[in-house]
């Protein structure tokens, strides 16, 4: 066993990249407060208020009462009763998103995108060859801030487990730097639900081995974690221990297309049920043409009225046409195995996966193999 801190043999720590994750802070909400005065300072969420509806995002004035993304909205009223709420404009948002975006390209085109409103970038070998990392990212923040008038947090460290951790840690507005010589204090202040990669039902299994905080997860051996978690344990044995070696990818293949739909009111007859699944499949049908995206493997998704969600997959040899009568065939054929209870289903989703070649999302740059990162002497990177 490895003592705090230390290496061991077969793994390498690389310390001289300098990797910045940018989240906007209440993205979505915050788009909507800059676009209407009467909203700033106000508690408000960018979703429905419906009996179906869920919080998209809250603003920090929502937060402060409980309110959290994900959160049905009824629930969200319940805790907030002042609470305003706002329909999502996701193509309004994609363009701001863009806006963004156009700023991180000024400094590198080794940007990789996580979502709308966050993403890596590898800043080593940046296009004004500034020394720091920390300066490029309080210069994105600024720029954010100025063109925009939207507000960003930033995590700068030389890997992405890191700098991600470190750009949620002084929420909202914040700019925190992990320097490889603090990175294992920083880490022994975490519980293991910090480590990427562990959801609620991994954290459950951590605290059943009596595995609560990153120093107990550093304490297990490498065969214990691999016995526990598979693949996944080499992966929290590395990140307890600074290590995290995956690359910024500027192109990124994508693994899968989809879509659900959330019903107004529960359905249980299955004939409706299958009404429902061929307007999702021709949805689904649209998304792959314009994606130019071919999988082998079609995935239902049920969840029914007490919020229980189960899946169904299919894979055949050869690739999913998009086509809404073959997924919807398909998928129709993946409910009949499904036992429908007397209370029904609220969402139906399908989706197509196990792509059967490349398809690139491109995120307007160049890869990162095109632009070599220059290493430098630790402590000139942060």
């Amino acid at each position: 066993m490895t003592s705090k801190g230390t290496i061991p043999p077969i793994f390498t720590n690389d310390t001289s990249r300098r990797i910045v994750h940018v989240d906007m802070d209440a993205f979505y909400a915050s788009v909507e407060q800059r676009d209407r005065p009467e909203l700033r300072g106000r508690p408000i969420a960018v979703g429905h208020e419906d009996g179906r509806g869920v919080v998209a995002t809250a603003s920090y004035e929502a937060r402060r009462f409980g309110v959290r993304s994900a959160m049905p909205s009824r629930r969200a009223r319940e805790l907030c009763p002042e609470l305003i709420f706002v329909p999502s404009r996701i193509a309004y948002y994609r363009e701001v998103s863009a806006q963004i975006h156009d700023i991180f390209h000024r400094y590198t085109d080794v940007v990789e995108p996580l979502s709308l409103d966050e993403a890596f970038l590898d800043v080593t070998g940046n296009k004004l060859g500034l020394e720091v990392g920390t300066e490029v990212a309080r210069r994105i923040k600024e720029d954010i801030r100025r063109e925009l008038n939207l507000v960003a947090s930033a995590g700068v460290s030389y890997n992405k487990f890191l700098a991600k951790i470190a750009s949620d840690f002084r929420k909202p507005d914040g700019l925190c730097t992990i320097h490889p010589s603090r990175a294992i204090a920083f880490i022994d202040r975490l519980p293991v639900e910090a480590l990427w990669g562990v959801g609620p039902a991994t954290a459950r299994r951590f605290h059943e081995m009596g595995i609560t905080t990153a120093p107990q997860v550093r304490a297990l051996p490498l065969s214990v974690l691999t016995d526990v978690f598979g693949q996944a344990g080499v992966m929290f044995y590395k990140f307890v221990r600074g290590i995290d070696d995956r690359p910024v990818l500027a192109e990124r293949v994508r693994k899968s297309v989809g879509c659900e739909e959330t019903f107004e009111t529960d359905i249980g007859a299955l004939d409706a049920l299958r009404a429902e699944l061929s307007a999702v499949a021709e949805e689904l049908a649209r998304r792959m043409r314009k994606a130019a995206f071919a999988g082998r493997t079609l995935t239902l998704k049920v969840r029914f009225s007490d919020f229980t969600t189960i899946t169904r997959s299919t894979t055949r040899p050869g690739a999913w046409p998009a086509d809404p009568a073959a997924l919807s065939e398909g998928g129709c054929e993946l409910l009949s195995g499904v036992a429908i209870p007397p209370e029904g289903v609220r969402l139906l989703g399908l989706s197509v996966s196990s792509p059967v070649s490349g398809v690139s999302e491109g995120s307007g740059g160049s890869g990162s193999s095109e632009r070599a990162a220059p290493r430098s002497e630790q402590g000139t990177l942060f």
